[in-house]
């Protein structure tokens, strides 16, 4: 019924009994969707009610209703390429298909026929023209992915085209005009490439008109079970698989992992879950070994951090300690014993 559910438009449902932060968490984003006009599953799989999102989702709806170029930042795996998607799918162009150019994987040598194509005969082996990707993209959107990693001379050649809106390619006598949005994303530092003299300023000026900024999943650590949720829902329309999700001890668990990988890493942990799974609902036993160890040495951490808080807190005075921590005595003592906890006065006794 879930998978059902999903494949026909419904993007939240709870286990019974439900839990009202739950709820309340599902209806405050809901409400988000409709005053942005922008549904975060529909908006390239943006996901999360945190207010980083929030503000995040809030640029891409004003950027979307207007042709000014676009600057996207933010570290690898944040989802900087569903936010150009979701660009290009609000704006008066969205009915043409977004253009992509990954300036990393394109060699220096290629990078200027790709571009601004080139006639037949104009090289050793050209033997047909053939329409660069800003020609491809003209009265549609060209989406520079990592523009950072692009040449100095390559850089040159875009600003040309950026400020004419005409292209020459490769062999041509004659510039062809073109009409496009530019988006740009990069996960490196533009400004401080500006200062070394490996970045165009006037290219970065004409690129920075509208900066989006994405967060670090660390950031917005609050959206994790959401994003858990959702990709959960999306490998179960995938391959038809019926798994309920993760519980709740899962979920607090990877919420305090540190996600250097940001959200790919997230969904390529989830579907490793996924794949190697029986079914029902998932659980920390279930994580990858690598996942689980690094998540025990983080909550570990964490407990060992807020059991040195209370005491000092509360002057070392156990029974105070273990109200505060909703701990048994017991269990303090455990604590104590387990990560080696002393007071110095204790120690030189």
């Amino acid at each position: 019924m879930a998978i059902s559910a999903f494949r026909l438009g419904v993007t939240d449902y709870f286990r019974w009994p439900t839990h009202q932060s739950e709820l309340f968490t599902s209806i405050d984003r809901h409400l988000h969707r409709g005053g942005s006009g922008v549904e975060p599953n529909q908006a390239g799989n943006i996901t999360g009610s945190s207010k980083q999102i929030r503000a995040v989702t809030e640029s891409i709806r004003r950027a979307a209703t207007t042709e000014s170029n676009v600057l996207i930042t933010g570290e690898t795996g944040t989802g900087k390429e569903l936010v150009a998607q979701s660009l290009h799918r609000h704006s008066a162009r969205g009915g043409k298909s977004l253009v992509s150019v990954n300036c990393a994987a394109i060699p220096d040598t290629l990078l200027e026929s790709e571009l601004f194509g080139y006639e037949r005969g104009a090289f050793t082996g050209a033997t047909s023209s053939r329409e660069g990707k800003l020609q491809l993209a003209s009265g549609s959107t060209i989406f520079f992915d990592e523009v950072g990693d692009m040449n100095t001379l390559g850089q040159a050649k875009l600003l040309r085209a950026v400020e004419t809106r005409e292209v020459y390619p490769l062999g041509g006598r004659r510039p062809i005009s073109v009409d496009l949005r530019i988006i740009a994303a990069t996960n490196q530092n533009l400004e401080s490439m500006v200062l070394r003299g490996a970045f165009r300023s006037d290219l970065l000026f004409r690129l920075n008109v509208v900066r989006i900024d994405l967060p670090p999943l660390r950031e917005r650590a609050s959206d994790i079970p959401a994003l858990l949720d959702y990709f959960i829902a999306h490998f179960n329309s995938r391959w038809g698989t019926r798994i309920e999700g993760f519980d709740d001890e899962c979920k607090a668990v990877l919420s305090k992992y540190a996600w250097p990988g940001n959200v790919r890493e997230l969904k390529n942990v989830v579907e490793a879950v996924y794949v190697n799974s029986r079914g029902g609902m998932l659980n920390t036993g279930d994580l990858p070994p690598a996942i689980r160890d690094l998540t025990a040495n983080c909550a570990e951490a964490d407990e060992q951090l807020k059991l040195t808080e209370a005491l000092f807190a509360m002057n070392w005075n156990l029974s105070k300690v273990a109200k505060t921590l909703h701990w048994s005595r017991m269990t303090v003592y455990r604590k104590l014993a387990r990560y080696r906890i002393r007071r110095e006065s204790d120690a030189t006794m």
